[in-house]
């Protein structure tokens, strides 16, 4: 059964995933960002291997979401997913049902500093550029020519992902009825032992391990955005993405100082604001 880490790009799903290795792994092992892999994304080429032959097809691959979990579920472990797929269908196929999911961590941010990560991270020319990204509820995830080029002829690779717009992922996800826990990446930030541990209760309970005050601290320092920074500096990061010049972004960009209030003009911010009106009051960034 999948455990879901759920989020929209740019969300702080990657800081979770390497907290949770840390958690379960920190102690026995020397970890890097080359440990994420024991976490795939998903959907993944690798997932889908005999069920399709086109795998940049999201039709395709959205058709077999659930033949791809089953295939997965055949062995009845517990297992996390990273995601930044919305909750729902395509195309009137779901993308999981209860007999593939047993829980969801559902991460979320202000979408005022996601914009910033994301004219990054997608190499977009403009905050105005970034905003329609974050605006359109039509919004799929796929791979650049440039990481075509890199990724085609091996084994392992994302595939399509249909995200939505900000709004739209967040209500969708907002909706799973099954063990559910929402994280506000701004409450990592300001108090990372009470979040992160209210992480670790959460996973304990689906994992039926209850983590020490220790080993839950321990898993915090080791994966402070500094530490995955100074990684991804000395090592590098396979899932950083390609500049339009060939070269690799930088993953970990701006992370707890990334600040909207510093980097956005009032025409952008006032925009989200009116957008995401609703959401953001709920979430408390209004």
């Amino acid at each position: 059964m999948i455990i879901w880490l759920a989020s929209y790009p740019k969300s702080g799903n990657t800081w979770i995933r390497f907290f949770i290795l840390s958690l379960l792994m920190g102690k026995k092992t020397d970890l890097n960002l080359n440990h994420l892999k024991a976490i795939a994304n998903y959907p993944d080429k690798f997932h889908f291997s005999g069920l399709i032959s086109d795998y940049l097809n999201l039709d395709e691959v959205a058709k077999n979401w659930i033949n791809s979990q089953k295939k997965i579920n055949l062995d009845n472990n517990l297992r996390f997913f990273k995601t930044h797929n919305m909750l729902g269908k395509f195309k009137n196929y779901p993308f999981t049902d209860k007999n593939n999911t047993i829980a969801t961590i559902h991460i979320v941010r202000d979408p005022r500093n996601v914009i910033t990560s994301l004219k990054n991270h997608y190499n977009l020319s403009s905050y105005s550029d970034a905003k329609k990204f974050l605006f359109f509820k039509n919004q799929i995830l796929s791979l650049s020519d440039k990481e075509k080029e890199k990724y085609l002829n091996k084994e392992k690779y994302p595939l399509p992902q249909f995200i939505g717009s900000w709004q739209t992922h967040y209500l969708s996800w907002k909706n799973m009825k099954m063990n559910y826990l929402l994280v506000k990446y701004e409450d990592l930030i300001k108090q990372p032992i009470e979040e992160f541990k209210r992480i670790s209760n959460f996973i304990g309970k689906l994992l039926r391990n209850k983590f020490t005050d220790e080993t839950v601290n321990n898993a915090v320092k080791l994966s402070s955005f500094d530490n995955l920074e100074n990684m991804e500096n000395n090592y590098g990061f396979t899932e950083s993405s390609i500049s339009k010049d060939g070269e690799k972004n930088k993953f970990f960009f701006l992370g707890p100082k990334n600040d909207w209030t510093k980097l956005l003009d009032k025409e952008i911010i006032n925009e989200i604001n009116k957008e995401f009106r609703v959401e953001m009051k709920e979430l408390g960034y209004l």
